[in-house]
């Protein structure tokens, strides 16, 4: 089997437990990126995969890129005799379907972890229409060779099901990617001082603003409240730049950390998560992460984050591009510190009956 991703990372960070069950079935599996390093190439082969350097780079839409990436995923498939193709993010999806249909694999699985900032609601600009009515062409056109499509909340389902993106017979609801429950463990949530932390990839879309001007509001009226920023600048056209990320440190709103290898330290040393995202996502990382660590959630009554957890019982929901609603809900938790505590133990809780890597493993794997 190939796995087929557009950054190496995430193959480590995303689908380690999956490859490892994978490869524990008895099937060989290459871990398709391109963008290997010594430590990644090292990291994949620990958990029993074949690093394998292909050429795809991550944003813009140029179709002479996008034929030799796509010329080049059929030349490594057909060289390496891969029987079965699994991709997951935008363009492995549909480049990977479309190279693993051009080699004559027929078993072909595509995850679709959230449809991205091309299909966010409320983006309408003449540009993002276009793109919007190129990348749902396609999606269609490659999810037509899928074996099975996964996807990770109703919206999406609805979106390319109702949407005549994919055929229903084809398309699995996953409640999640998963995590190693016993890797992500409950800890004693941080209460004073409050701490509350961003947790992803700094895109506008991802709420990244709106959770800097609800620290300004906040910092106003408590200025020993905590902020952190764990993630880094992308290369995706929405992204933070990082000399907005320096003002803000300067101004001292927030805390930048960056990029982390394992994220498990800064939520040991989080209160809450904010996730105020309108990115149009699937079932978000962060937010698995942080509930598996027993941390309550602040995010977005939007597509994949409303998904994520229970309103009042383990975090509040919030409208998208609404600052001051992020800031009422950081009060509550500044104002009652004992839901910080009650609340992350409901995110545990709702973590081990949704988010159980090795359940949701054995639904995929049960289609293979």
């Amino acid at each position: 089997m190939a796995v087929v991703s557009n950054q190496a990372f995430s193959i480590v960070n995303f689908r380690r437990e999956l490859i490892k069950d994978i490869v524990s079935s008895g099937v060989m599996v290459f871990a398709f990126a391109p963008d290997y390093n010594d430590e990644l190439v090292r990291a994949v082969k620990e958990i029993g995969a074949i690093p394998v350097s292909v050429e795809m780079d991550r944003v813009g839409v140029n179709p002479i890129q996008a034929i030799r990436t796509v010329l080049g995923l059929v030349r490594a498939i057909r060289d390496l005799e891969i029987d079965a193709v699994l991709s997951y993010f935008t363009k492995p999806v549909i480049y990977g379907g479309l190279a693993a249909r051009f080699s004559g694999v027929d078993s072909i699985y595509s995850f679709i972890e959230g449809a991205g900032y091309v299909y966010a609601d409320g983006v309408g600009s003449t540009r993002r229409v276009i793109l919007r009515k190129f990348i749902s062409f396609l999606y269609r056109l490659s999810l037509s060779f899928s074996s099975r499509v996964f996807l990770l909340n109703r919206d999406d389902y609805s979106l390319f099901v109702g949407g005549g993106l994919v055929r229903a017979e084809k398309a699995i609801l996953l409640p999640g990617i998963g995590l190693d429950l016993d890797r992500f463990n409950e800890q004693t949530p941080v209460v004073s001082p409050v701490v509350f932390t961003f947790l992803g990839r700094l895109l506008r879309e991802k709420g990244v603003i709106d959770f800097v001007s609800a620290a300004r509001i906040i910092k106003n009226k408590h200025p020993e409240v905590v902020f952190l920023i764990v993630g880094d600048v992308d290369v995706n056209p929405g992204s933070i730049g990082i000399e907005d990320l320096k003002a803000w440190g300067e101004e001292g709103l927030v805390t930048w950390v960056g990029h982390v290898a394992d994220v498990r330290p800064w939520l040991a040393e989080t209160s809450v998560l904010v996730h105020p995202s309108y990115y149009r996502e699937g079932i978000p990382r962060s937010i698995q992460e942080a509930m598996a660590s027993g941390r309550p959630v602040i995010t977005t009554d939007s597509v994949g984050c409303r998904e994520s957890i229970e309103d009042t019982v383990n975090g509040f929901l919030v409208p998208i591009r609404s600052p001051e609603s992020i800031a009422r809900a950081m009060e509550r938790f500044i104002a009652e510190p004992e839901l910080i505590v009650e609340m992350g133990r409901q995110s545990r809780r709702l973590a081990e009956l949704r988010f159980d890597v090795r359940e949701i493993n054995e639904m995929v794997m049960a289609v293979f």
